[in-house]
């Protein structure tokens, strides 16, 4: 497969960095997801890069179909308390400054941003995330998924083949999976009654949730969870799928050459003590076709 364009998750990189690199290192989130950027560059060799970034993180209209959505994370206050937060706008500022292309888009999450880039991209596309909802986006050949493992140097390649040999269901319908069997920790319940377990085994048998929700061979009691669930799967629809068609402009997605802003990069690296990975990222991409 040729070089592809590589569109990484900024918060899911970030977070991790943010968790597995010592805070006795000056803004150590940052530090670390350099490090991986670098990392990244070196044994992938990308054509083109984007970094997709959240500029809402609970936007309106998922919160509007489900208003559990990631609703615990407000009453816990994380969002007032986001430790990552500072070092997140540092890391925005530098990777511009370096002259990357930095994407969001207001009312919302990267992972909008990264399904709407992959549909405009003509070549293969790899998506970096720690994020198992854009597993929905695998299709062979055009898009897969690097999955983090140990940082970034060790990363799963979920393909489709990937996805049934995880979940036992189609490669492509790992969306489907994921509206009837939720995700707790983005407040999504699922649908009450159907696990993992039943999940799975509906998709693989019908292939798909309209196909399950028009079967007439359903065991009785599966059928009546399912038709309880309807509300729930029309709004879920709505919000466990990544949107491909966020009114992005036209970006230029091929890596930099020379930073944009010198001066913002050397006053950002001197500010918050960020030579030795700056200078990793530029050697990456000096390496880079």
């Amino acid at each position: 497969m040729r070089a592809p364009t590589m569109l990484i998750d900024y918060s899911s990189l970030l977070y991790r960095a943010f968790h597995s690199v010592p805070d006795s290192i000056p803004m150590h989130a940052v530090y670390g997801f350099l490090s991986m950027l670098a990392r990244l560059l070196l044994d992938h060799r990308p054509r083109a890069l984007a970094i997709a970034v959240d500029d809402d993180w609970r936007p309106a209209f998922r919160v509007t179909a489900l208003p559990t959505y990631k609703a615990h994370r407000v009453a816990e206050g994380d969002d007032e308390a986001d430790p990552v937060a500072p070092q997140e706008a540092v890391g925005r500022a530098l990777l511009r400054a370096l002259g990357f292309a930095v994407v969001g888009a207001g009312g919302f999450e990267a992972e909008d941003v990264i399904a709407t880039l992959a549909r405009r991209c003509l070549g293969p596309v790899a998506v970096v995330s720690g994020d198992r909802d854009l597993f929905a986006l695998v299709r062979d050949p055009h898009l897969v998924v690097l999955h983090p493992r140990t940082g970034v140097s060790t990363l799963l390649v979920v393909d489709e083949a990937e996805v049934t040999r995880r979940y036992g269901i189609p490669g492509r319908a790992y969306g489907d999976f994921a509206l009837l069997r939720g995700d707790p920790s983005d407040g999504l319940p699922g649908v009450r009654g159907i696990g993992e377990k039943t999940a799975a085994q509906l998709v693989a048998r019908y292939g798909s949730l309209a196909s399950i929700l028009a079967a007439t061979d359903l065991a009785p009691a599966v059928a009546r969870k399912l038709d309880a669930g309807r509300d729930y799967l029309a709004a879920a629809m709505r919000v466990v799928l990544p949107v491909a068609n966020v009114p992005l402009a036209p970006v230029a997605l091929t890596l930099p050459t020379v930073p944009t802003d010198p001066a913002e990069v050397a006053a950002l690296v001197a500010a918050h003590a960020l030579a030795s990975p700056v200078e990793r990222v530029r050697q990456a991409l000096a390496a880079c076709p």
